[in-house]
């Protein structure tokens, strides 16, 4: 499966995340957030280990996730400039369709609670203990 025909699937199930791994299974998720690539990390980390990924939006907390999970390579519709910033520094290849300064919350009013939590942690391993703890406190 080439990048291209990822993004396609990506887009045609209007999936939120699409990874192609390196036993070339592809996964598809239709969670917003981060939940799936945590999940991941956490329970099935070799889907990510040398994966290819599409994602509708990469936030920093986002990139991080897919820094330590050790993925391949990387095209997002949406990505802000501090996942840009963490990705230059893992080497990861990435491509994307629009760049923004940051990402917003769900209902457009601020930040994404990820991306602040993120925002000033210089590299992707501070910030997955961040999200960890963000996604097992939004769990009732």
């Amino acid at each position: 499966m080439t990048l291209e025909e990822l993004k396609q699937t990506l887009s045609q199930g209007n999936h939120a995340l699409a990874i192609y791994d390196q036993d070339e299974q592809l996964h598809t998720y239709d969670n917003k957030g981060v939940r799936d690539l945590y999940t991941l990390l956490t329970t099935e980390p070799q889907v990510l280990k040398g994966a290819m990924v599409a994602d509708k939006v990469v936030g920093k907390g986002a990139a991080a996730l897919m820094i330590v999970g050790g993925i391949a390579e990387l095209h997002t519709h949406i990505i802000s400039e501090p996942a840009i910033k963490l990705l230059e520094l893992s080497g990861i290849r990435y491509s994307f369709d629009e760049k923004v300064d940051h990402i917003e919350n769900r209902d457009k009013t601020g930040w994404c609670p990820v991306e602040t939590l993120c925002k000033d942690m210089p590299t992707a391993g501070q910030c997955v203990p961040l999200i960890a703890n963000f996604i097992e406190n939004m769990k009732i």
